[in-house]
């Protein structure tokens, strides 16, 4: 990505003490695409990561391909915390995203009410493990594609959702990952799935 900084607050946020509803959500997706960024720039308590740098003994087996300026990989997973209002706190898990490490996925996913994909249209092949696995788990997301500043080819969000083979229902919404507004305005959007989705539940007992 280019050289934009997060919108990091300027001090750190107390939680609230009218927090009655805490939400587990987990950030997936491929080997750089933007997990430990967007945990980052959003969260309002200095955020938990276990990156560690990417040494000699990563290669052939942490291939950067698209993201080979990247020198740093989380190795177990990210946690940050964002309250979307006075009553709403969302606690945030960032999933590593090489191969070697998807076994921790399955227990990150206990407890989660929903999860966001976040895409690299560079390599969209590295999203499909993500999205098998919630499926399979029966998790609802929603998928955002993090805008990287050297992607030329700018594919549309119906173009992306025909690629991965995405159902209507499921949200897309484009995103930087790097900026808090854009990463709050995903959670949002999961929220407000998750709450449509409820609804829908409840209009059919």
């Amino acid at each position: 990505m280019g050289s934009a900084t997060s919108e990091l607050p300027s001090h750190r946020t107390p939680l609230n003490d009218t927090a009655e509803t805490g939400l587990k959500i987990v950030v997936v997706g491929g080997f750089g695409v933007g997990k430990t960024t967007l945990v980052r720039s959003v969260s309002e308590i200095r955020p938990l990561n276990t990156e560690e740098v990417m040494t000699q003994a990563g290669v052939g087996v942490d291939e950067p391909g698209a993201v080979a300026t990247k020198t740093t990989t989380t190795v177990a997973f990210d946690f940050g915390r964002i309250s979307l209002n006075e009553r709403m706190v969302l606690y945030l898990f960032g999933a590593p995203g090489q191969e070697r490490f998807w076994f921790l996925w399955d227990r990150l996913f206990s407890g989660t009410l929903g999860a966001v994909v976040l895409v690299d249209t560079r390599r969209m092949d590295d999203s499909w493990y993500a999205i098998d696995r919630l499926e399979h788990h029966r998790t609802p997301f929603v998928v955002a594609v993090n805008r990287f500043d050297d992607d030329t080819a700018r594919y549309s969000l119906d173009e992306i959702r025909q690629a991965l083979a995405l159902p209507a229902h499921v949200p897309m919404v484009d995103c930087d990952a790097r900026v808090r507004q854009s990463g709050k305005d995903v959670l949002i959007t999961l929220v407000n799935h998750l709450h449509d989705m409820a609804i829908a539940q409840e209009a059919t007992l």
